[in-house]
């Protein structure tokens, strides 16, 4: 058995979730906050026999494409310290960061 964590965009979430559940994935959301934009993103946990793993990558995969999008990123304003500007630049997003984990025991009370 394996523990898929799956760390998606907040835009990918819901259809995701749908997806997997519809294929008959138990799904855990968990509402997380990316380091680098300070974004909105989601956390999956699913749980999955070994016979059914590539499957659900699978689903993530096909669901979670990266993207283009402008963020703002402070730099210094003219050398001074403390003095900050916000400057648009392009960043990827969205896609999926994938953890799988081996389960050595599960149990449902």
């Amino acid at each position: 058995m394996k523990l898929i964590i799956a760390i998606v965009q907040d835009e990918d979430a819901s259809r995701l979730v749908s997806a997997l559940m519809n294929d008959g994935y138990g799904v855990t959301k968990l509402a997380t906050t990316g380091g680098f934009l300070r974004a909105g993103n989601t956390t999956l946990l699913v749980g999955v026999d070994d016979n059914r793993f590539e499957g659900c990558l699978h689903i993530i995969e096909k669901l979670c494409k990266s993207r283009r999008q402008m963020a703002t990123s402070p730099i210094t304003a003219g050398g001074a310290v403390g003095m900050y500007t916000h400057m648009p630049i392009e960043v990827t997003v969205g896609g999926a960061t994938v953890f799988v984990l081996n389960v050595e025991q599960f149990a449902k009370f």
